[in-house]
């Protein structure tokens, strides 16, 4: 007669199942103390990072870009877990945090309502409108300057960020 030996991987998967349909209870028969301490603590709460570029002067972007970010905020937020989301302008794209922004409201709403959603804007580019226009640019008071909108990109997508262009 042939005796298979369950590995303990098995046994875990089998105790986390037992533990999510009957409740922590279940386990305490068959495993030890430190194996139920393993099954019974609750993982942390994942944070999820993205990163959104918007680089055209077109108010249906960016209410795509708003809207995206609302969805993904409340969908982790229904399942307990956190989001993370740079909206980072550039080129034609900063018109969108400028103080005559069409979606100004938008943006200061959305900002309120959460802090983990920021709004960068492209220094090289305020600097390049300031001086085509012969006058500085506004910007709203939710937006960050960074050095370089592009570069910003790379350094969250270095740091993890997904990278999302509505």
């Amino acid at each position: 007669m042939t005796t298979i030996r369950a590995l303990p991987v098995c046994r875990n998967l089998v105790l986390v199942l037992a533990v999510t349909l009957f409740g922590p209870g279940a386990s305490a028969q068959t495993s030890t103390k430190a194996e139920q301490s393993i099954v019974t603590k609750s993982a942390p709460a994942a944070t999820h990072k993205v990163a959104i570029q918007v680089s055209d002067n077109d108010k249906n972007l960016m209410n795509r870009a708003l809207n995206n970010t609302k969805n993904l905020v409340d969908l982790y937020k229904a399942k307990g877990e956190t989001v993370v989301v740079e909206i980072v302008t550039f080129h034609d794209g900063l018109h969108m945090l400028r103080a005559e922004s069409p979606v100004k409201d938008r943006i200061a709403v959305m900002s309120l309502e959460n802090p983990n959603i920021k709004f960068m804007a492209c220094g090289n580019t305020q600097a390049n409108q300031s001086k085509a226009e012969g006058k500085p640019v506004t910007l709203l008071s939710e937006a960050t300057v960074v050095p370089s909108g592009i570069v910003r990109l790379i350094e969250l997508q270095k740091q993890g960020y997904a990278y999302i262009r509505p």
